[in-house]
């Protein structure tokens, strides 16, 4: 017999929640609604913003009723799985919310939270209520990151001994805003791909104010009794992007990134006698991601099992926000 849908609430109706669908160069599912729509499981019931254009639009795309008020929306659709797609600052509140409404899943989108203070919250949540809480960080449900990950939890290329990541976001941003909008993701990636938690040691270059030049931010990965070295590059004044994490190990290195991924492996050099060299192996990804539509996956499958930790929980999303914030102090904590 046929399971009944899930029916699905989507809290902010803006880029990542909706708009993005229309990017033509982008995979799709690429948005919470996309996604939801596009799961067989799932049936989008309601959404919610404050703005009444964005109101108007996603119910024109998704043939579903619209609110101003998440609270009506909540008792009146009792949604399965809410997405939550506004501003950080409001996240911890529609989280609780949700959790006061009894939703079974909450799917938050990065960053968790707008302060330490409420990512700490958010994940007492997740602790303390039967709601489960999933934390966007796309990359976690991303195929070539997770092939990326059995790579190196199988020490293919041997030990891993640091790891160094590059992050450009355009010419005329600040390098702040590019650390906190995009290096989340980037944090993230590392520890997921790595099984450690990244704490920072120190800062070096330009500051993080500015809108020139290229800050290095030193920390270290750690994990069990072991300490890998870790360096973010944020750069300003380019006019391309740039995302990118490199993995060296003992017989090898592992760059994966925004277009890329490529294993090289430790070879006879062919250069100079008695010497090794790195030589490109045949490994490549190509074909889909799935990251939006492995991320709704793991959302029904905690609501279908209450007992399930998602993949990309809320103690991952505190673990960032606790480094952004060793970085410099975010928000109002």
């Amino acid at each position: 017999m046929r399971r009944e849908q899930i029916p699905v609430a989507i809290i902010g109706l803006g880029r990542i929640a909706s708009l993005l669908e229309d990017d033509a160069l982008r995979e799709k599912p690429c948005t919470h609604a996309g996604a939801a729509a596009a799961n067989p499981a799932c049936t989008i019931a309601a959404g919610c913003d404050t703005d009444e254009d964005r109101r108007r639009l996603f119910a024109e795309r998704w043939g579903c009723p619209v609110y101003a008020d998440a609270d009506v929306m909540l008792e009146k659709h009792k949604p399965g799985i809410v997405h939550i797609a506004t501003h950080p600052d409001s996240h911890y509140h529609y989280c609780a919310l949700a959790a006061r409404h009894g939703v079974p899943v909450v799917v938050c989108e990065k960053p968790l939270a707008d302060t330490l203070g409420s990512a700490r919250r958010i994940a007492a949540l997740h602790r303390k209520s039967p709601t489960r809480i999933v934390t966007n960080h796309e990359r976690r449900y991303s195929a070539d990151y997770i092939k990326a990950k059995a790579i190196l939890d199988e020490e293919r290329l041997g030990p891993l001994l640091s790891v160094r990541t590059v992050l450009y976001m355009g010419k005329t941003r600040r390098l702040l805003d590019v650390f906190w909008h995009d290096g989340t993701h980037l944090a993230d990636a590392a520890m997921f791909l790595t099984g450690a938690v990244l704490h920072h040691h120190s800062r070096r270059g330009a500051r993080l104010n500015s809108r020139k030049g290229t800050a290095w931010l030193d920390g270290y990965l750690e994990r069990e009794a072991e300490r890998i070295p870790f360096l973010m590059e944020v750069g300003a004044e380019r006019d391309h992007l740039v995302f990118e994490l490199e993995f060296s190990c003992a017989h090898g290195r592992l760059r994966i990134g925004n277009g890329i991924f490529e294993v090289w492996e430790s070879a006879e050099s062919p250069y100079a006698e008695g010497f090794r060299s790195l030589k490109k192996a045949d490994d490549a990804f190509e074909g889909k991601t799935g990251y939006f539509a492995n991320m709704i996956e793991d959302a029904v499958a905690c609501y279908r099992d209450p007992t399930r930790q998602p993949r990309s929980g809320a103690a991952d999303g505190l673990r960032v926000i606790e480094y952004l914030n060793a970085v410099k102090v975010w928000g109002r904590s």
